[in-house]
């Protein structure tokens, strides 16, 4: 399968795709990317679809889905049947995990704001409602 598009070495393809040398080797490593080819001289030679492929791995990141979930995205992308009902699916899964992480980070903000409230800033430490909160002592009302 050697074409003449494979002529991107393993810097170029990073640069192009914003991500590091290291991560694509990773990638490689995890299945996430093929194995490039490899030149007479040994060094990886990709070419226009690794970088794609990166991108998209990139941006799923950046949407919050795992690895192994782009794992499944990756394999659903070429399922022509039924690929972009599962990737529906898998989306609204990855959102119903954001909405409850936003709500257990809404319930932390909102006793953090509570216990700044109750301290004063000054005085004795033992009285401080959030060295207590802390402590797992009970906090004073």
């Amino acid at each position: 399968m050697n074409t003449p598009s494979a002529s991107l070495t393993i810097g170029s393809v990073a640069k192009r795709a914003g991500v590091a040398i290291d991560t694509i080797r990773y990638y490689e490593r995890e299945g996430l990317l093929p194995a490039p080819l490899r030149r007479a001289s040994g060094y990886r030679s990709y070419d226009e679809t690794a970088i794609s492929r990166l991108r998209f791995i990139r941006r799923a990141k950046e949407l919050g889905f795992t690895l192994e979930e782009i794992r499944d995205l990756l394999a659903l992308s070429s399922n022509r049947r039924g690929g972009v009902k599962a990737v529906r699916k898998r989306a609204e899964q990855r959102l119903a995990s954001i909405d409850a992480r936003i709500a257990e980070l809404m319930r932390i903000r909102n006793g953090l704001q509570q216990l700044i409230e109750a301290c004063p800033g000054h005085g004795d430490p033992q009285g401080c409602p959030i060295l207590r909160a802390l402590s797992d002592e009970e906090p004073q009302a």
